[in-house]
C-alpha cells in the first residue's frame, strides 16, 4: 500500500509541476494537493456534546464537539462562519494552520483560538499510527452552520 501512496503522490508532483497557472490567490499545487489528501486519506469525525443558547447573550448559541482524528487523517480546508472556536488538544498531535499564518503544532494539552471569518486552511492528525482528538468550542450565531468546507474546485 505504501507503494500505492508514494506512486500517487508522485503523479500529484508531476502534475503540481505542469500546472502553471491558477485563477485564483491559492497556488494550484496547493488546490491539487488538498484535493488529492483529502481522498486519499481518512477524515475527521465531528461529534456533537452539547448545544445551549447562551443565557443573557442574545441570539448566541454554546456548542461543544469532540473532533475525531484517526490516523493519518486530514480535513478539508473550511471555515466557521462567524463562530469564536477554542480547540483544545485532548489525544495526540494536531498540525493546523489558520489564514495565512504558518502550520503549527499542537500536542495533547495544548490549544489555540480561531477568530470569526478565519479560514481553517489545514486541520490533520500529525501520526499515521495513533488517532488525535480535539474538543471543539464554538460561540456562534444561533441557527449558523458550524463548518462549511471550501468549495471544490
Amino acid at each position: 500500500m505504501e507503494m500505492r501512496i508514494a506512486g500517487g503522490l508522485l503523479a500529484v508532483a508531476t502534475l503540481v509541476t505542469a500546472t502553471a497557472c491558477s485563477a485564483s490567490n491559492e497556488p494550484a499545487h496547493a488546490k491539487v494537493a488538498a484535493t488529492v489528501a483529502a481522498s486519499t486519506r481518512p477524515s475527521d469525525i465531528f461529534k456533537p456534546l452539547l448545544q445551549q443558547a447562551l443565557p443573557n447573550v442574545n441570539g448566541k448559541t454554546f456548542t461543544s464537539a469532540v473532533v475525531d482524528l484517526p490516523p493519518n487523517a486530514i480535513a478539508l480546508p473550511h471555515r466557521h462562519g462567524q463562530a469564536f472556536v477554542y480547540a483544545y488538544v485532548l489525544e495526540g498531535t494536531v498540525r493546523s494552520k489558520l489564514d495565512d499564518k504558518p502550520v503549527s503544532t499542537y500536542h495533547q494539552g495544548e490549544n489555540w483560538v480561531e477568530q470569526p471569518g478565519a479560514h481553517h486552511v489545514l486541520t490533520e492528525n500529525a501520526s499515521r499510527t495513533k488517532q488525535a482528538k480535539l474538543l471543539v468550542v464554538f460561540v456562534s450565531d444561533t441557527g449558523d452552520k458550524l463548518k462549511v468546507d471550501d468549495p471544490k474546485s
